[in-house]
């Protein structure tokens, strides 16, 4: 097997390469580093072994040697070895010593360029490392050299002279001297510098200023150093957007939580996934459905069961649905019905369950199979109401009582499932400012984990009336309802919230 040295990029998960994503997904060792973004080690398989050789300022938790054999190790085992690094491998990031031990011991290696830091941080900064009539180059250069070597081989001078713009990576702890180096070069002391801690994360903070100011600010690592005209220029976006800076606690299952979590972080939210219920399948025996007149789907996950754990295990497609009604709950229970094929013949205004019994048509008005082959016998339309296990019996009950002859049919279940404690401790602690609750069964799980909130408490978002009612049941209080009981309603309702919260 290939040791792959992978650059990560320098934060932002939606800037790792598709070439790096491809081999997390295969890897059966991940070696990371302490800075490796948690959403880009998500993207390895659960069942990969993770090996953290962080290194920090004055500690580490692995010495260099020892990485090295390491990977050698791993790599003389046959397994598929990730080595993921921040930035790009061969950037100041000792990918370079990595790959000789490698080719000395003659294990197979690959290296996956990223984005380095040294570009990426000024840019979400907003801040061009070059532009014309500023700067036509720049410099990339380290503030912390090998210690053991006794001497430094950087000219600050000498880059003073260079002009363009110059980017320091690792400098805060030397930052005094190069900037007394800098302007005894000859760059003015007026010259902007800028300070990019954690850039492209949820976090990312920029602090503005001169060579002459600069040590003057509590600059702390990591941050990236940039130095020149361009600093002075703030075309800032990332820190600018909606959701930046706030943290928000996405508590559906996994299996659900992608598209929430991506509508949150695009705008700009640091997500933190709690998850409190699991997607438990179940033993599907699908009837004869042409013997119904309506299908009633209540939720994506159930077209999603009812189709990979009925119908095509059984060699049916939508085709099955030949001749019979289809009504959804809502906007994305019909989408999944149509990426499937199927267009929902019936969606209520209101995505709840009432609504939906509301708007079914009176079942007289129904015409049976029966009456349409000329059957003289009038038999009371059939509904096929197929959902989760735990759901509520309204949409059932309440179609009874217009009139229909109602079976149901149990797609899957929900269950609790444990949750690591760092997480919830960080909710415990009031380090979140927003929760979501999609359904009855993440308030009910989330309380029974939690219990009561911390004072004062974080924004309650929930996705309609039904998990509202369940929220206050149990003791929770709800700060804002999503007007559309969807997922593009619930971020809505986040964004309001928050900005509601600030404006007070």
């Amino acid at each position: 097997m290939t040791v792959y040295l992978v650059g990560a990029g320098p934060g932002d998960p939606g800037l790792l390469t598709v070439r790096g994503a491809q081999l997390l997904r295969s890897a059966d060792v991940v070696v990371h580093d302490r800075l490796a973004s948690r959403a880009v080690l998500d993207l390895a398989s659960p069942d990969a072994r993770r090996i953290s050789v962080g290194k920090a300022p004055g500690r580490a938790e692995m010495s260099q040697d020892d990485i090295n054999a390491l990977l050698v190790e791993e790599g003389r085992d046959g397994r598929c070895v990730v080595r993921l690094k921040g930035g790009d491998p061969f950037v100041f990031g000792r990918g370079g010593e990595e790959a000789e031990a490698l080719a000395a011991a003659g294990i197979p290696f690959e290296v996956v360029p990223g984005i380095t830091s040294a570009i990426a941080a000024p840019a979400y900064a907003g801040i061009p490392v070059t532009h014309r009539g500023r700067s036509t180059h720049f410099t990339v250069v380290t503030g912390h050299e090998d210690p053991a070597k006794g001497r430094t081989d950087v000219d600050w001078e000498s880059l003073a002279r260079a002009g363009g713009t110059l980017v320091i990576l690792m400098g805060v702890g030397n930052l005094a001297g190069i900037v007394e180096r800098l302007i005894a070069g000859g760059l003015p002391a007026e010259t902007p510098v800028a300070a990019v801690r954690y850039g492209t994360r949820p976090d990312q903070q920029t602090l503005r200023a001169t060579l002459s100011t600069v040590t003057k600010l509590d600059v702390k690592a990591p941050s990236a150093l940039v130095v020149g005209a361009v600093a002075g220029l703030d075309l800032g976006w990332f820190e600018h957007r909606p959701l930046f800076g706030r943290r928000v606690v996405v508590t559906r299952a996994r299996e659900q939580a992608s598209g929430l979590r991506s509508r949150l972080e695009l705008l700009g939210a640091d997500v933190l996934e709690l998850p409190t219920i699991a997607i438990e399948p179940v033993d599907i025996t699908l009837p004869a459905l042409h013997e119904y007149e309506w299908l009633v789907l209540t939720s994506a996950n159930g077209v999603a069961a009812l189709f990979e754990r009925a119908l095509e295990p059984a060699g049916l497609d939508a085709r099955a649905f030949a001749g019979v009604k289809v009504a959804a709950i809502g906007p994305g229970t019909a989408a999944a019905l149509a990426h499937r094929g199927i267009r929902a013949d019936l969606v209520p205004e209101r995505f709840v369950a009432e609504s939906l019994v509301d708007a079914f048509p009176p079942s007289d008005q129904s015409r049976t199979r029966a009456e349409s082959a000329g059957e003289s016998a009038r038999r009371a339309p059939k509904v096929l109401v197929a959902r989760a296990e735990q759901a509520r019996d309204v949409l059932p009950d309440g179609l009874r009582a217009r009139g229909y002859d109602v079976d149901v049919l149990t797609l899957y279940r929900t269950v609790p499932v444990p949750t690591e404690a760092a997480q919830l401790e960080t909710v415990r602690r009031g380090d979140v400012d927003a929760i979501t609750f999609t359904s009855s069964s993440t308030v009910s799980n989330f309380h029974d984990l939690v219990g009561k909130l911390p004072e004062p408490p974080p924004l309650v978002v929930s996705i309609g009336p039904v998990t509202s009612s369940t929220a206050r049941a149990r003791g929770l209080r709800v700060d804002v309802e999503a007007s559309e009981h969807t997922v593009d309603g619930v971020v809505e309702a986040v964004v309001a919230g928050l900005e509601a919260r600030l404006r007070r």
